[in-house]
């Protein structure tokens, strides 16, 4: 039996410490390694000797900075990881290994409003179609990040607002993916997947604390503070969309009034365009209209933005962020999105926290939120269970996720 200090323990806590870090970067050299994690070069290299020889890890020759070394990965057949993302009119499903790389994707048409258990028996049915796709068993699954357009409770996994998703009210979304599929389910709100998808793969990288804004029928945050997502104590950290704009404005579905929802989200925007532009008219639609030039358009964008940048100014006077990454189609827009928050930020916020702040969009799209939903299984699993190796074939050439 292993004893608190003994070498053993001292070896096997060293062993899980490389397997950490290879676990969160996908792919390190044996010098990264021995940076990120304090232990000298010697004991790392002999630490990827033997979990290489016990089929936990994989090395392969590459280069950093014009010099030979060895890319450490870990094992592409360690296991596989799912990322489930419900949006208001979507679901979306990835499948990855422990290396970082896609295995299999796909989204679908779905009202998420109208029940749970539909839109579960849906992702159910998909994530057992994708892994059969990889060749894969389900068992090598480890995993399955959960992301709800809807803020959680982080500690019992229910939706913290029936108001949001009404189909949802009382169920616990982690729980009964976890029964249908027999493996942990991790679960967050989609504002705090895309922030940990671009944090982890996207325009986040390398930024310790970042604001993902996500604009779509809702309007939220997903906060990062010293590389953490912030969730607050009752997981409903970072609801941006009901900060109060004008307190005799529209009345919101919190059922306050004037929410910054109410001025930026596609359900009370659209609306405004359709006496001119139809009422088939999407977001993704007149985002393209406003690029080719369409005034009005181009007009309610800019709008959405002088909004959405008080809301951020808010975000800069309270914790201030070194960067705010747009998500949501409204980031297709580009500057002309952009231009307005950056000047609603450079009026309301305190001026030193405007100036450290940069704006942009994110760098994976629709894809941040199930993204992110395989980024938090990779954060939340434990790294014992992959020292003893595993077994199976990973299809060649899978695209990395970055």
């Amino acid at each position: 039996m292993e004893t608190p200090g003994s070498q053993s323990s001292l070896h096997r806590a060293n062993l899980e410490r490389v397997v950490r870090a290879v676990r969160m970067a996908g792919s390190l050299t044996q010098a990264e390694i021995a940076r990120s994690t304090g232990l000298s070069a010697a004991t790392v290299s002999n630490i990827v000797r033997e979990l290489k020889d016990g089929g936990t890890v994989e090395v392969t020759p590459t280069s950093a900075g014009g010099r030979r070394a060895r890319s450490v990965s870990l094992s592409g057949d360690a296991g596989i990881v799912v990322g489930v993302d419900f949006g208001h009119t979507h679901l979306r499903v990835a499948i990855g290994n422990l290396a970082h790389q896609v295995l299999a994707e796909e989204s679908e048409p779905l009202d998420v409003d109208a029940s749970a258990a539909q839109g579960l028996d849906r992702a159910e049915q998909l994530v057992s179609r994708l892994v059969a796709a990889t060749g894969l068993r389900q068992d090598k699954v480890v995993g399955v990040g959960l992301g709800v357009p809807a803020p959680i409770d982080v500690e019992t996994g229910t939706l913290g607002s029936t108001a949001i998703l009404p189909g949802w009210a009382g169920t616990n979304p982690r729980d009964d993916l976890a029964q249908r599929l027999g493996v942990p389910v991790h679960v967050d709100n989609d504002a705090n997947l895309g922030a940990l998808g671009e944090l982890v793969w996207g325009s986040g990288r390398g930024v310790a604390d970042l604001a993902y804004i996500k604009v779509a029928d809702g309007v939220g945050a997903g906060l990062v503070i010293s590389g953490q997502i912030y969730r607050g104590p009752g997981g409903t950290a970072g609801e941006i969309g009901h900060i109060t704009l004008d307190e005799s404005g529209p009345v919101c579905r919190c059922g306050n009034r004037g929410c910054l929802e109410t001025f930026t989200a596609a359900r009370y925007v659209l609306p405004l365009l359709y006496s001119s532009h139809g009422m088939d008219l999407t977001v993704e639609r007149m985002v393209q209209l406003a690029r080719e030039g369409d005034p009005g358009c181009r007009r309610v964008i800019a709008d959405v933005g002088r909004h959405i940048g008080s809301g951020v100014a808010n975000l800069c006077n309270l914790i201030n962020p070194s960067r705010v990454v747009l998500g949501g189609q409204l980031a297709e827009a580009g500057e002309l999105v952009l231009a307005p928050i950056r000047d609603s930020v450079s009026r309301y916020a305190i001026p030193s926290a405007a100036r450290q702040l940069s704006v942009m969009p994110g760098a994976l799209g629709g894809r941040a939120e199930v993204l992110g939903a395989l980024a938090l299984v990779l954060s939340e699993m434990g790294d014992s269970t992959l020292l003893d190796g595993a077994s199976g074939a990973v299809p060649a050439g899978a695209p990395a996720l970055t």
